[in-house]
């Protein structure tokens, strides 16, 4: 499986994820999380793969996240709850995110991403 880059293209932390990547010689497909939102299937799956808690997959320095005060609301939600809430839109996601078939990176830091994608 070829990894999927989940990015919003405006996104400058998504712009450096790309370049690296592209610097890196590692290919990839590029999905637009804006208008390619994840479904909770989706989600589901990369957050049991990932190994990380949910709350990682929320985009916490978002304007919408801050705007439906989320910081407040996420402690007294189930996953279920958070899981249709990302889904509902893309910009609630934490990006950039890269799916492959042996793991799920979320959120771009150079070191984390060298280390995982060692050939």
């Amino acid at each position: 499986m070829t990894p999927v880059l989940i990015c919003y293209a405006k996104c400058t932390t998504c712009q450096k994820a790309k370049k690296w990547l592209e610097s890196q010689d590692i290919a990839f497909e590029e999905r637009p999380i804006k208008e390619q939102n994840p479904t909770e299937t989706e989600l589901r799956a990369w957050r049991e793969r990932s190994g990380l808690p949910l709350r990682r997959f929320f985009n916490t320095s978002g304007m919408l996240y801050r705007d439906m005060e989320l910081s407040k609301k996420l402690p007294d939600m189930t996953e279920e709850d958070m899981l249709r809430l990302l889904a509902s839109d893309g910009m609630l996601v934490k990006r950039p995110l890269l799916i492959s078939d042996r793991q799920v990176l979320v959120g771009f830091r150079e070191a984390e991403w060298t280390q995982a994608l060692k050939k």
